[in-house]
């Protein structure tokens, strides 16, 4: 077997990190990387069945995800927040450092900021009631 040398380039560091908070260009303010809707509709047709009735979108941007949530299952009631105002109609929370009842009873879908993905979930999984769902993009 012959062995090869890789020795990549400054493009092939962030590509084969895949998702990454490295890069090699500036990042959003506040890493702020709108979610295409149509992921909802591909959580809805895979768990759907399981979403409650009352959702938080804690990281909602501009709403893509909230709109499209509401245009599908309009029965669903929705809290939507952001740490900034980016025009979409939400409360000004900042998910990360805001005081929340542990067994929230509502299902949080949010697409969070990569950098804070970890802390996001770890937040939402010990703040969220049993029998609901935390879903993260």
């Amino acid at each position: 077997m012959t062995m090869k040398d890789w020795t990549g380039n400054k493009k092939s560091t962030f590509t084969t990190l895949g998702a990454s908070s490295h890069s090699d260009h500036e990042r959003e303010q506040h890493d702020y990387y709108a979610t295409e809707p149509k992921a909802i509709d591909k959580l809805f047709n895979a768990i759907g069945f399981r979403i409650s009735n009352s959702i938080w979108e804690c990281a909602c941007g501009e709403g893509h995800l909230s709109k499209r949530i509401m245009e599908i299952a309009p029965e669903k009631t929705i809290k939507n927040s952001d740490i900034i105002n980016r025009g979409f109609d939400c409360e000004i929370i900042d998910f990360l450092k805001c005081d929340v009842p542990i067994h929230v009873s509502c299902d949080i879908i949010t697409n969070p900021p990569y950098k804070y993905a970890q802390s996001f979930a770890e937040k939402a999984i010990n703040i969220i009631a049993d029998n609901h769902l935390v879903c993260l993009f």
